[in-house]
């Protein structure tokens, strides 16, 4: 007799308080209609400073099924996402939201398209962005065209975190194990087959966003630096053409004097151009020093997250022998 399919549901949260009684109900009303599969719920708690971890606590009582993992401090989405794939163990491993802008009810067709069509998983996109801000969709969306022209990441406009994956892809996920961590390149850069499923936008259920337009921009950044060395090479090229546009001028100013006799003239136009070519060479400085930056935290080998408690002993156990804490 053929066992049921077993789903891990991995869910970051970072003080999701308001969200998280919401997000359960509907997410359990989901599960119950796939009585064919057996769930579990890995709610990883990313260091939140309100009183989402005594909420997990309540429904791990309630429900046998939930799994919370609770940080020391705050890690990350990336962390918390990469902790929920080392401990599911489903033979399926979806990842959502719990703000409920991943919509549960979608569930039921990621996993029949995983299961019947063959693909590997199912990832979700949204075809608008109603109700946020126009320069955070402009933004996004020119993110989506530069990485996708510069990296091997394969990032579709609009992908979202909410992905079902088979197991064989969330272990692959899992032996990507660098501490700067972008997972929509990591989905991409892995290969898989994967079907891309649209819907429209839905906004938060309640609380607020944690992503501010700075944080999103920085994390672009890192995305870029992480699955590109096209900045590298375009600091380079920039500086061979300031070279070149510089020893040009010098020419032109030695003919000039030569042949005209002329003084040199135009003192504010040369500090102009100092301004400009010293600016260029910080730029370039600084895009060494992001790749400079990420190998430091590399070399440090730190761990991408730690532990502070946790429902389910035997993890914590392995956990601790991993980390020897």
């Amino acid at each position: 007799m053929k066992l049921k399919d077993k789903i891990s549901l991995v869910v970051p949260c970072f003080n999701e308080e308001a969200a998280l009684p919401l997000f359960y109900a509907e997410t359990i009303r989901v599960a119950d209609e796939m009585k064919e599969q057996e769930f579990e719920f890995l709610f990883i708690d990313d260091g939140s400073t309100d009183h989402t971890l005594d909420i997990l606590k309540r429904l791990a009582e309630e429900d046998s099924r939930i799994r919370y993992f609770s940080f020391s401090r705050n890690f990350g989405k990336e962390s918390a996402m990469y902790a929920g794939f080392r401990h599911a163990s489903g033979d399926y491993v979806a990842v959502m939201d719990a703000d409920m802008q991943d919509p549960p009810s979608l569930l039921p067709e990621m996993y029949r398209i995983v299961t019947e069509e063959g693909f590997d998983s199912v990832a979700t996109r949204r075809v608008n962005r109603k109700g946020e801000p126009p320069i955070r969709s402009l933004f996004a969306k020119l993110f989506y065209r530069i990485i996708n022209r510069i990296s091997d990441a394969d990032i579709v406009d609009g992908a979202r975190d909410f992905w079902l994956m088979s197991r064989k892809m969330a272990d692959a996920i899992i032996q990507m194990g660098e501490y700067n961590r972008f997972t929509k390149g990591i989905y991409g850069w892995i290969g898989f087959h994967t079907k891309w499923l649209p819907y429209h936008n839905v906004e938060r259920v309640a609380g607020e966003t944690k992503w501010s337009f700075w944080k999103l921009f920085w994390y672009s950044v890192s995305g870029i630096v992480n699955f590109s060395d096209a900045p590298l090479l375009i600091s380079s090229v920039i500086g061979m053409v300031c070279c070149l546009i510089a020893l040009a001028a010098v020419i032109v100013i030695i003919v000039r004097r030569l042949v005209f006799g002329d003084p040199v003239a135009g003192w504010a136009s040369l500090a102009c151009l100092i301004t400009f070519f010293g600016g260029i060479q910080l730029l370039c400085i600084g895009i060494i020093g992001q790749y400079l930056a990420k190998t430091y935290t590399e070399t440090k080998k730190r761990p991408i997250y730690i532990l502070k408690e946790s429902n389910w002993k035997e993890k914590m156990d392995d956990y601790a022998q991993e980390t020897d804490i």
